[in-house]
């Protein structure tokens, strides 16, 4: 896991993104790939549209060059090396495309968008084949050497995620296998912890019923163990792929308070 992906935008998440980002890139001896993307404003069709779209791409593009040329001016401070791009679209359509050598990508949780205009996140995994770590809004940095938690329910989704996070969880002090409601013909915690050790990793297995929300049951033992982050499998599109997952994946990115490794 070296080359490290940045989402670049003026919203609130963009701080919590760049410090969690900085962490992962230097404790791993990565690449920091910085993508700026501009959104492009919607314009209604009309006489004088096309001056109109002109005028607000031109203000779009000065407001993210001085965005982009202090960050820049900050990332030469840094002990990491990196780069800088920049591209339109949506995140989701950006972020795929830029994607391909990427080892992971960094992203914001959740948004103050509309809802009607949030980024579909729980897509990301799915459109750019790559792991992603979601990072909540007032994050203040990822110390990769504390307690991580994987929630393990059996799926290929969450195969992939623990797969993906070896690199993180050879740091961790601790790693926690967390499983739910044992679904019936997944693939034993056990074996996943013997798949761990051989990477390195000793593992502590933790097995809870509920009969509420997963998602709750998840986060309650974030807290309790005190979790830098969480590893899990992401579920998007299709429906149907959402059904056996329960939501627990859109409901861990509004909710939770430390960054989401996903993978699908």
């Amino acid at each position: 896991m070296k080359n490290i992906l940045l989402l670049i935008h003026d919203d609130r998440g963009q701080e919590s993104r760049l410090q969690v980002a900085l962490d992962v890139t230097r404790a791993l001896g990565g690449h920091l790939e910085c993508l700026d993307v501009l959104t492009l404003p919607l314009i209604v069709s009309g006489y004088y549209s096309a001056g109109s779209e002109a005028v607000m791409i031109a203000a779009e593009r000065e407001r993210e060059s001085a965005i982009r040329a202090s960050l820049e001016n900050r990332l030469a401070k840094e002990d990491v090396t990196w780069s800088m791009g920049e591209t339109y679209g949506t995140f989701v359509e950006a972020l795929t495309r830029a994607s391909d050598f990427a080892d992971l990508i960094v992203v914001s949780a959740r948004t103050e968008a509309r809802e009607e205009d949030r980024p579909r996140l729980e897509s990301l995994p799915l459109r750019a084949v790559r792991p992603i770590l979601a990072v909540p809004p007032g994050c203040l940095g990822l110390d990769i050497d504390g307690c991580a938690l994987v929630a393990w329910d059996g799926s290929r989704p969450c195969s992939e995620a623990v797969r993906a996070a070896v690199p993180l969880l050879q740091r961790a002090r601790q790693v926690v296998l967390l499983e739910v409601n044992q679904p019936r013909g997944a693939l034993a915690m056990a074996e996943v912890a013997t798949y761990l050790s051989r990477h390195g990793i000793s593992t502590e297995l933790v097995e809870r019923t509920t009969t509420g929300m997963v998602a709750d049951t998840i986060l309650d033992q974030a807290r309790h163990c005190s979790a830098e982050f969480i590893v899990m499998g992401a579920y998007g599109k299709p429906r149907a792929a959402e059904a056996v997952f329960g939501g627990v994946t859109r409901t861990m990115l509004l909710e939770a308070q430390v960054p989401l490794l996903l993978a699908h």
